[in-house]
């Protein structure tokens, strides 16, 4: 059996998958200490979850255990002075945002995304490192690992990142899968303060003392894996053959699985490494469910019936919420605008609109922003779509109907699927999902209609 361990933002996920079945899952639960702009969570409260996770998978499944895979959220950077190492700064830390808007006017800024295919923005390492240069924070032998190399090190006695995980860095070669001697001359770094690199499926014996420790056999190896975003759209892609993705979790991304490097200098998709000839490209969101969020608890008349009166929302406000608009940039956002200067608001809020609107208007305003991103990604055809946003079919509909493609609702779009198929080499498939929701085109051409002038009335 194989058993995937997903690192992200909130939990770490555990699978044991046999046939591409999840035979036993748990998740245990992270903390993130936030200070300001600054967002850390610790090295010792991720090890000993790990180490936990393992240890309670019921015996006889950890018998039948050979592999392990890691999946982990991207853009962490973990300073590690001689051999301690308490800190991971995660991707919403924010400290790099003024260092980021300045080097974003620069003329490297386009040939350092070109380079690594990591947009200019304060979540990524090559952001938080700039930052430290000049504020001074740390000694200039330090190392920075992040949480692929912190679990690649706990289980196999080296820490060492992939070069999926890598290129999420803004300081990893796409062309050469190396880290970029140009970049590291910049930040006055060298390849001895980085982890060593290696292939996503590239595989390494688990050592003794942990085997051991979490009752597997000693002959475990240790998959390095890949990151969490990319492994979700390919195990969407191996499932169904749909490339296209959209998740709306706490945040929300578009993914395209794409056989060749795609970028945009002015907007900055993402484009990250996943295989020999096979990257990931896409836009991710900081306001996805979020947004929904803060609209239940704020603006709904009744909290925990929201999505029970959703269907009454609909009803009592038109498309286009009666001529009511609302940015959604509650939470700063990344693409198309990389920058957390941002803010949300209502647009065009008159004595004449009512709750009813004001909720629409969240929603269409939200939606909206995706369908951005499905521009920046060049989306077409069929996309599958994730994550808790889903949860109701109005909000489904309403998502195919703003985007004009028809949504396949995927419950494996999961990293753990998506680690286990680059295990297998999985064979792309064509099952798509029962439920889907198609385009309502007269809805459509109204939303079309609304797009031209949304963010910009």
């Amino acid at each position: 059996m194989f058993l995937g361990i997903d690192i992200g933002t909130t939990a770490i996920k555990f699978g044991v998958i046999e046939d591409r079945k999840i035979i036993y899952s748990q998740s245990l639960p992270i903390k993130t200490h936030s200070h300001g702009l600054k967002q850390t969570q610790s090295a010792t409260q991720i090890s000993s979850q790990l180490i936990s996770g393992v240890t309670t998978i019921p015996a006889q499944l950890k018998a039948a255990i050979t592999v392990i895979g890691f999946s982990t959220a991207m853009h962490s950077l973990m300073p590690v002075a001689g051999e301690t190492a308490e800190e991971i700064y995660i991707w919403s830390d924010n400290q790099a945002n003024q260092t980021m808007t300045a080097f974003r006017q620069t003329d490297l800024a386009a040939t350092f995304y070109e380079e690594t295919g990591t947009p200019i923005h304060a979540m990524s390492p090559f952001a938080k490192l700039a930052y430290f240069q000049t504020s001074g924070s740390y000694s200039k032998e330090t190392k920075w690992l992040g949480l692929k190399e912190l679990a690649m090190a706990l289980f196999t006695g080296q820490a060492r990142i992939d070069y999926s995980t890598a290129s999420a860095t803004g300081l990893f070669s796409l062309k050469e899968k190396q880290w970029s001697q140009k970049i590291l001359n910049y930040l006055s770094l060298s390849k001895a303060q980085l982890a060593p690199l290696c292939a996503p499926t590239d595989r390494f014996l688990i050592t003794k003392e942990m085997a051991q420790r979490c009752g597997l056999k000693p002959e475990v190896e240790v998959m390095c894996g890949a990151s969490d975003g990319c492994l979700a759209a390919y195990a969407g892609y191996i499932s169904t053959g749909i490339r296209n993705s959209l998740t709306i979790g706490t945040s929300a991304a578009v993914r395209k699985v794409s056989e060749t490097t795609v970028f945009d200098r002015q907007k900055q998709n993402f484009c990250y490494y996943l295989q020999e000839d096979l990257y990931v490209v896409g836009a991710p969101s900081n306001n996805g469910g979020c947004v929904l969020a803060w609209a239940k608890e704020t603006l709904s008349e009744d909290p925990d019936g929201f999505y029970h009166y959703l269907p009454q929302v609909m009803e009592e406000s038109p498309i286009g919420s009666n001529g009511l608009r609302f940015f959604p940039y509650l939470n700063g956002e990344r693409a198309p605008f990389w920058t957390n200067e941002i803010t949300g608001g209502f647009s065009g809020l008159t004595l004449k609109h009512n709750r009813s609107d004001m909720l629409r208007a969240v929603l269409e305003g939200m939606l909206m922003n995706i369908d951005l991103l499905k521009q920046m990604a060049q989306l077409e055809g069929a996309v599958t779509v994730s994550g808790g946003f889903f949860q109701t079919k109005l909000l489904g509909q309403m998502t195919a109907d703003v985007l004009g493609l028809t949504c396949y609702l995927s419950d494996e779009n999961e990293p753990i699927f998506g680690l286990y198929d680059l295990y297998k080499s999985s064979v792309v498939r064509q099952d798509q999902p029962d439920e889907k929701f198609v385009p309502d085109l007269q809805n459509h051409a109204l939303y079309q209609e609304l797009a031209k002038t949304y963010f910009h009335a």
